[in-house]
């Protein structure tokens, strides 16, 4: 099973299930100032939960960084 994320394709043997469950894998200690699009659709963070995930499906994940 393929995913594309941020631009890199990945392979996985068994495809995260959910968007929620994807980022528990790609990012674990990080809830706060993420952004996620799903096939260049922007999905809220109340719905990454139901949000199921497909093989050959494109992931955005944008994190907020502190700087100037």
């Amino acid at each position: 099973m393929e995913l594309t994320i941020n631009h890199t394709l990945r392979t996985f043997d068994i495809l995260p299930e959910t968007l929620e469950a994807l980022l528990t894998i790609e990012i674990p200690q990080k809830r706060k100032g993420i952004a996620v699009a799903l096939n260049n659709r922007i999905i809220p963070q109340p719905f990454w939960a139901g949000t199921f995930l497909n093989d050959k499906d494109s992931i955005l994940i944008i994190t907020a960084t502190q700087g100037g």
